[in-house]
């Protein structure tokens, strides 16, 4: 479908939609510029992005599409009076330049978490009140988390959840720390049973007002596929058992929850974008392929907003270029009740070569889950298969599963591949990391032989120290007895100018003496 320039009218467009098939969605009249890491919410009826790179430079505006009539426009934006500003905003007139940063619906405004702000250690709130079109810097205590990009940040009640991430010395991070939306304070979770190993550009969504998701991500040199799951009530991690369709490693997705289904879209690997649009009932713990797209489709783009490691950009470039154009971003947001009866999935690709938005859309055929899925923690439930089993050998009853042979054969086999495919990965990651350590090992080799090299060269330089350290005293000892010396110096001069004065006055005398004679005999008188 191709966007005209006149309104279109969303609400019949909608009712005609395929379920479970992506199509673009006609937009009408101006279009905001290509970018990438910018971020966006969903207000009203509206979606809303702000700021981005474009060629390496941040953006500093905001971008509105109405859902209403599929159209275009910006916020002309001021600061807030009597706000806080932060150092970098002092002297600025207009929305910051930001990139890589999250945008939360709170209230009536608008929370932008710039996660790398430019002259600060830690994440930055600002807050964009969108009926007055005026922003300012809002000003947190408590144990505030490093500055960081590739994060997750999740709304759940009053309270936003960060995990992960990668902070500016591009260490990977798995903490978690906890916003009060009331209070603006900080708090540093501390969950036990192990946590998801360090990654970022993963996904995280809420499920049953309780459970903190997180699916995929990477780390500098590996991809996931792990769903982990953190009790909210216990602050306690485990990683539950799944079934349904093979899920492939993936990060830089999208993800957007409607009753209880968690639609992920977009990703990659480093080798090539994810094709397929995944569901996972969040109750029942089942993976699902909604729909797929070939690989030259902008929705398989690989890493949508991604911060990609120098060899995998140059993978990924390879990639997108293979499709004549350069696809920076995938957008997710939901809007919900757009007809008052559906949900509706969005899309917004942001292109910079041909340099316009094109929205996706996908009707969703979605069922609403009937019950809470309650997440048990490794303990509990190897405390439970414990006390079944007692149970079972006790009363001499056991029980057979009722599914066919085959089923039960079926899923074995699927999970035989998905454990082989782990291990392979597992074991890649390893010879890796093997490799790591080898080379490592050859440094400190090199290391240890420098050192002893330059211990002896130390030993030479002390003994020379010693020898110049006695030669020093010695002169110290010849100037100290330099004034006798002179002085004895002085003696002899005298001595000596004593000597010539009386040796001057003898010779006088002799020639005196010698005229006398020679005068007597010449007849002088």
């Amino acid at each position: 479908m191709a966007g005209g320039d006149e309104a279109v009218d969303v609400a019949s467009w909608y009712s005609s939609l395929a379920y479970d098939q992506w199509v673009t969605l006609p937009v009408a009249g101006r279009r905001p510029p290509g970018r990438y890491k910018h971020a966006a919410a969903v207000v009203d009826q509206k979606l809303y992005i702000s700021g981005g790179s474009r060629n390496g430079r941040h953006l500093s505006d905001v971008q509105v599409f109405d859902f209403t009539n599929s159209t275009w426009s910006s916020l002309k934006l001021s600061p807030e009076p009597n706000a806080a500003k932060s150092e970098e905003d002092s002297l600025l007139e207009t929305f910051p330049a930001t990139s890589g940063h999250h945008m939360v619906v709170w209230g009536e405004k608008v929370l932008i978490f710039d996660g790398q702000p430019k002259h600060s250690s830690y994440v930055t709130v600002r807050s964009l009140d969108l009926e007055t079109q005026q922003f300012g810097v809002v000003e947190t205590i408590g144990e505030l988390p490093v500055a960081r990009a590739g994060h997750s940040t999740t709304l759940f009640g009053s309270k936003l959840i960060m995990f992960g991430g990668e902070d500016i010395h591009r260490k990977l991070l798995n903490d978690i720390h906890i916003l009060n939306l009331e209070t603006m304070t900080w708090n540093k979770v501390h969950a036990t049973q192990p946590p998801p190993s360090p990654r970022y550009d993963h996904a995280a969504s809420i499920h049953a007002q309780r459970y903190l998701l997180v699916f995929g991500g990477c780390s500098h040199s590996t991809c996931f596929n792990d769903l982990h799951v953190l009790d909210l009530h216990t602050m306690e991690w485990s990683q539950p058992e799944i079934r349904g369709d093979y899920v492939t490693p993936r990060a830089g997705h999208c993800g957007a929850t409607i009753n209880g289904n968690w639609f992920i879209v977009g990703g990659g690997d480093n080798k090539g974008g994810a094709t397929e649009t995944l569901v996972l009932d969040m109750t029942k713990l089942v993976w699902s392929v909604v729909t797929k797209v070939n690989g030259r489709d902008p929705i398989a783009s690989e890493a949508p907003g991604r911060h990609f490691e120098p060899v995998a950009r140059e993978s990924a470039s390879a990639q997108l270029q293979s499709k004549g154009r350069d696809i920076w971003l995938l957008l997710v947001a939901t809007m919900e009740n757009i007809t008052m009866r559906q949900g509706l999935i969005l899309i917004a690709e942001i292109l910079s070569v041909i340099d316009f938005t094109s929205v996706f859309v996908m009707r969703p055929k979605i069922k609403e889950s009937v019950t809470r899925k309650i997440y048990q923690s490794p303990a509990a439930a190897a405390a439970a298969a414990s006390v079944s089993a007692a149970y079972s050998i006790g009363s001499g009853k056991t029980e057979y599963p009722k599914q066919e042979v085959s089923s039960d054969t079926d899923e074995t086999k699927e999970a035989k591949r998905l454990l082989e495919s782990s291990l392979a990965e597992v074991r890649e990651e390893n010879s890796m990391l093997q490799g790591k350590i080898d080379d490592l090992n050859s440094t400190h080799t090199e290391l240890s032989k420098e050192l002893a090299s330059v211990q002896g060269q130390l030993v030479a330089e002390r003994s020379r120290c010693f020898k110049l350290e006695a030669q020093i005293a010695e002169l110290q000892s010849m100037l100290a007895s330099l004034p006798s010396i002179e002085a004895e110096v002085q003696s002899l001069h005298k001595e000596k100018s004593a000597l010539e004065q009386d040796m001057e006055h003898a010779k006088t005398e002799q020639r005196e003496g010698s005229r006398g004679v020679w005068g007597w005999l010449s007849g002088a008188p």
